[in-house]
């Protein structure tokens, strides 16, 4: 690593961008929470919450270290897929060393990049929502960390095997995103339909909570991601609000052709499709491009969704289509798209004369997409063999709010 040269200005920005993408795991709690019905939004919302104590507890034990060690400090990783032991349990980070960006500590680095972490398994708890036992999802959240979470994050941003194929992928389209939707839908099949289908969201102000936390939060979670203030930076920021904003009216516009009515859940969703598509092309587009993008992600996840609908899988929140769908299309954008005018580090994309770097986004996404799938399923099938992954009938009817938590979220009519 190179020698730390303190810039308080770009280590401040960090730690508050650490903390807008800590807000982000309540705010999804928050917007989960408001689309399942009234006996099942605890048992959704701790599955969130739940993931940053337990994904902090991993990140200090084992996870930063193999996502960042390794390659990251010119030192072996195994086969570009981990890195190795050297930072488990955060030993060897110093106060003085220097991060990847050497105006910032290590420590920062390591704060904000676990706040990545927590976010990321809960992204999938909304595609199996009603129907998972507790014990089941904190194994599954252990298990597609260390398999799944982990050793993307160091292929792609910690020096490992897509990073040498020239992989870009600014702020998560892949790491996060792409493989969390890809998983929702593995899950889904593995763990099947529910008996008791919610009537619908019985809270759409929640929604629009916990929407507004997500929009906010990505501000840190992809203008962050440049790791100092520059002009790329703003570029991100920008971008991020622009492809949230042309997104959600494409989305809103789709909804109201075909119900007739302009549905605010539409407006809603759409803008977080925004935001996960655009993720991996925060800072490597220009604004008009974000536009485009935007307006793509509105319509493709729109249809996504609907297909899925049609084909009758029961991924209750749209993770698959919002982002599974939004993650892969960014990604491949990025590499149509890319270009150095606004961001010299990176790469120009096909319509900059660079077909190669096309095909290595697209190459790179199929390849994330399926691991994701099959070590999902694959940890579903070993879990189910020690603890059910399914609730009982009974605790799926009762709700899982009184059946696994014994708590309720609101009193009983005339109560109180």
């Amino acid at each position: 690593m190179p020698p730390l040269h303190l810039d308080t200005g770009n280590t401040g920005f960090m730690i508050l961008c650490s903390s807008l993408v800590m807000l982000m795991t309540p705010g999804l709690a928050f917007f989960y929470g408001g689309l399942v019905g009234r006996k099942n939004v605890l048992g959704i919302m701790i599955q969130s919450f739940v993931s940053m104590g337990w994904t902090t507890v991993l990140w200090w034990l084992c996870g930063f270290s193999m996502c960042f060690s390794g390659d990251l400090k010119s030192g072996t990783d195994y086969f570009g897929i981990v890195g190795n032991f050297d930072w488990f349990f955060l030993r060897n980070i110093s106060l003085n060393m220097a991060s990847p960006n050497n105006t910032i500590p290590m420590i920062v680095f390591c704060a904000y990049q676990m706040m990545f972490a927590i976010i990321t398994p809960a992204l999938i708890t909304g595609a199996f929502t009603n129907r998972v036992t507790f014990k089941a999802y904190m194994a599954f959240l252990t298990g597609w960390l260390l398999f799944v979470y982990f050793p993307f994050v160091h292929m792609v941003w910690g020096g490992g095997i897509l990073a040498k194929w020239g992989v870009l992928d600014f702020a998560g389209g892949i790491v996060v995103h792409n493989i969390a939707g890809v998983a929702a839908l593995a899950s889904v099949l593995y763990v099947g339909r529910r008996k008791v289908r919610d009537r619908g969201p019985h809270s759409i102000p929640l929604v629009a909570l916990g929407t507004g936390l997500l929009w906010f939060g990505w501000y840190g979670f992809n203008a962050g991601s440049e790791f100092r203030v520059d002009s790329v930076t703003a570029v991100a920021f920008l971008n991020t609000d622009v492809a949230a904003s042309f997104a959600a009216v494409a989305w809103l516009v789709m909804d109201w052709i075909t119900s007739k009515k302009p549905k605010f859940l539409g407006l809603l969703t759409g803008a977080v499709a925004g935001l996960a598509t655009i993720t991996p092309a925060a800072g490597y587009v220009s604004p008009t491009v974000a536009c485009l993008i935007g307006v793509v992600a509105g319509i493709v996840c729109f249809y996504a969704v609907a297909l899925k609908n049609k084909l009758g899988w029961d991924d209750a929140l749209d993770v698959w289509g919002v982002h599974g769908v939004g993650g892969f299309l960014g990604i491949v954008l990025l590499g149509v798209f890319a270009t150095t005018s606004f961001n010299p580090n990176g790469v120009n994309g096909l319509l900059n004369g660079n077909p190669h770097f096309f095909f290595v986004q697209l190459g790179a996404v199929t390849f994330s997409s399926l691991w994701a799938f099959v070590f999902t399923l694959g940890m579903l099938w070993a879990i189910n063999k020690f603890t059910p992954v399914h609730v009982e009938d009974e605790t799926e009817k009762a709700g899982l709010d009184e059946g696994i938590h014994g708590e309720h979220a609101y009193l009983e009519e005339g109560a109180g």
